[in-house]
């Protein structure tokens, strides 16, 4: 018979597990989701393609941000409360879009949306260690797992609820639901979570070193990549001839085969300190499938998308796990792959708005396609330099003024 603290502390495991899961199926939705109908929203907002690019530039910007401001609130906060509290304006940002009536309200509910994502964001691996402090690799994955399948679900739902005669507006509305179920979780199982203040002075000598600026720019390319997938793949088929449910299958492609390489290839890649040619596998998958989404992309649009999805997830999981091999100190390393995310997410948030850009220069998104291309190339420059034998060279202290 098991006793009854031990039952309690087990049952416990289990609904944090199951609140994690939650919390990460929740935190893609409402930027993702809208893609599909983006050609259906536009025009009844009177949104242009830049005005759009800002429902996935701004969000990614926050969340940038978010890596170098959040830290500093979960200390004051506490995780439990800036846990609810960004909960709570994640789903004040998705039950707006209920009354949205231009573009502006638009952009403001995903920017509402942004910022709670970008709080959970920087405490969800806190939370990770300290309720599964034996299986952060595995959880870390099933949570990495949960944010594409999130984001998966939401695109796949809205054309089918709009089909079922809804609008756009109840559609995405209706994502509000999830958001509320997590909160509830949260608010029964969600225990206080010590969260220690960002040593700055550490802050300040990592980012005077080379190696975690190029850490930042190969991940905001490769996740450039990404954004600019959901924010333009939907639109891009629908103007193929493509209908919107079709389009939003396209997405959930892509997001489940960046969840099975997210979680797999580091279990492939993880016996082995040099991972550069698993990470060079990544961009081989995002090379083919930019080309083929530009030159050859209607017979298998299916594979194309694959392609690109595998290669995102695998090389977003790769290249967190290479920030972290950086340093055997734990809160440094901790430190790099923050601030990796944080300035990588920034050049990210970016990319969509350079293709509507490149869009309304040459009237197709295949520019966009070919300059992906060129970032993954600049990408695997940087990626070859990620050798491990450097590592305790390149993160040796340097001298920082304080003038």
């Amino acid at each position: 018979m098991i006793p009854a603290a031990k039952y309690s502390q087990h049952r416990s495991g289990w609904m944090i597990l199951v609140l994690i899961v939650l919390i990460g199926l929740n935190l893609r939705p409402f930027l993702v989701a809208p893609g599909p109908i983006l050609n259906t929203i536009m025009p009844e907002l009177g949104m242009t393609v830049y005005s759009a690019s800002l429902l996935t530039l701004l969000p990614m910007l926050l969340m940038g941000v978010g890596a170098f401001v959040s830290p500093g609130l979960q200390a004051a906060w506490g995780t439990r409360k800036g846990m609810l509290i960004a909960l709570a304006i994640l789903l004040l940002g998705t039950l707006l879009r209920f009354w949205v009536q231009d573009g502006v309200t638009f952009i403001f509910t995903a920017v509402l949306c942004g910022v709670g994502v970008a709080f959970v964001q920087s405490a969800m691996p806190g939370l990770i260690k300290s309720s599964f402090s034996r299986q952060v690799a595995p959880i870390t994955g099933v949570y990495s797992a949960c944010l594409m399948v999130g984001g998966a679900l939401g695109a796949y739902s809205i054309p089918h609820l709009m089909d079922a005669g809804l609008s756009w507006r109840q559609s995405l509305g209706l994502l509000a639901v999830p958001v509320f179920i997590a909160m509830l979780v949260g608010w029964r199982y969600l225990t206080g979570v010590p969260a220690n203040r960002p040593n700055m002075s550490q802050v300040q000598t990592l980012l005077h070193h080379p190696r975690t600026w190029s850490l930042m720019t190969a991940f905001g390319l490769v996740n450039g990549g990404y954004s600019t997938l959901v924010a333009w793949l939907a639109p891009y088929y629908q103007s193929l001839g493509w209908e919107r449910s079709d389009s939003a299958t396209l997405i959930v492609v892509m997001s489940v085969c960046q969840a099975i390489s997210a979680v797999g290839l580091p279990v492939l890649a993880r016996k082995q300190t040099d991972r550069r040619l698993w990470l060079m596998l990544t961009l081989v998958m995002q090379s083919l499938g930019f080309c083929g989404l530009a030159l050859w992309p209607a017979g298998t649009a299916m594979l194309w998308v694959g392609m690109c999805g595998a290669g995102l997830g695998g090389s977003f999981s790769l290249i967190i796990v290479t920030a972290l091999d950086h340093s055997k100190a734990p809160e440094e390393a901790g430190t790099l792959a923050a601030l990796m995310q944080g300035g990588g997410f920034i050049i990210a948030g970016l990319a969509p708005w350079v293709i509507a850009l490149l869009n309304d220069l040459t009237g197709s998104f295949v520019s966009g396609w070919l300059l992906h291309l060129g970032l993954v190339a600049i990408t695997a420059c940087l990626y070859w330099r990620f050798n491990p034998r450097y590592y305790d060279q390149v993160m040796q202290p340097v001298a920082v003024s304080n003038r």
